[in-house]
């Protein structure tokens, strides 16, 4: 097995270490984001193969907003009963999808003779679409709460729970925290306040992709040194965000990281074609 250490000084591993931590700068100040760069940093930086870089980012990601988690509870930003109502199903369906979607997933997963997509260009081709999808949702500036937002919807707790599993899956597949996506249903659906949603999301994310994680040790062989340095430089991150979220408002960030995550997402699509 490589390891990877911070004593590798190759230019895109020096990147690689420096984006760990704004990584986590972005999960603490906007309780999202940051976990979808995780993939495309440890795969074109680092250099490690895409299937192994989600779990690698599950971990990574996990430890990360469990931190972060924690300074939001004590400054009572967290509602326990919303976390446990949306992330239970979500747990579940994390865990199920890497312990057994993904490795179902054939090694091939389509050919015609031509043209041959394998494991490892279908996970990075979702991945960047699920990148566009989430710029979008940071780009665009209508607002989550105030004057113009539609006035709160009664939903259901099956459909809350409903919501979570599915997200839960399509956290399992890529190996994303959720957060862009989990924040505006917790704001929407669940009536929070935006403070609050971003607390309660890093709560669940950190449980989510913990849990998923766990699904992964018996499929690949962990570097656990590497993951204890990346996951100490985001850990550093994180901590960083979320002392300026007190001064920063986290919506006066999101569209400019939205483009920056959407040129990203565009980047990926276009360097995975080539490879065909």
């Amino acid at each position: 097995m490589q390891h990877f250490l911070l004593t590798d000084f190759s230019f895109f591993h020096v990147v690689g270490y420096m984006a760990a931590i704004l990584i986590g700068v972005s999960l603490g100040l906007v309780g999202g984001g940051g976990s979808i760069l995780t993939v495309p940093v440890l795969v074109y930086l680092i250099g490690i193969n895409p299937v192994v870089s989600t779990a690698y980012s599950l971990f990574v990601v996990g430890m990360t907003s469990l931190v972060g988690a924690t300074t939001y509870m004590r400054r009572k930003l967290i509602n326990y009963k919303i976390a446990l109502l949306f992330a239970v199903p979500s747990f579940i369906s994390v865990f199920l999808t890497r312990r057994f979607l993904v490795p179902a997933i054939p090694e091939e997963v389509f050919s015609n003779g031509q043209l041959s997509v394998t494991k490892s260009h279908f996970i990075m081709l979702l991945f960047a679409a699920l990148m566009t999808f989430a710029s979008y949702a940071m780009i665009r500036q209508k607002p989550l709460h105030g004057e113009e937002m539609i006035s709160p919807r009664v939903v259901s707790k099956r459909f809350i729970c409903a919501l979570g599993a599915v997200l839960g899956v399509l956290t399992g597949t890529v190996g994303a925290g959720g957060g862009f996506l989990i924040i505006p249903a917790l704001v929407l659906f669940a009536n929070l306040e935006m403070k609050t949603a971003i607390g309660t999301s890093l709560l669940i994310i950190s449980v989510n992709s913990l849990i998923g994680f766990t699904g992964d040790i018996s499929h690949h062989q962990i570097d656990w040194i590497f993951l204890s340095e990346f996951s100490l430089l985001a850990i550093g991150g994180i901590l960083t965000g979320t002392y300026l979220s007190v001064f920063i408002p986290g919506q006066t960030l999101k569209p400019a990281f939205g483009w920056f995550v959407l040129l990203m997402g565009c980047s990926i699509i276009i360097k995975e074609m080539m490879q065909f």
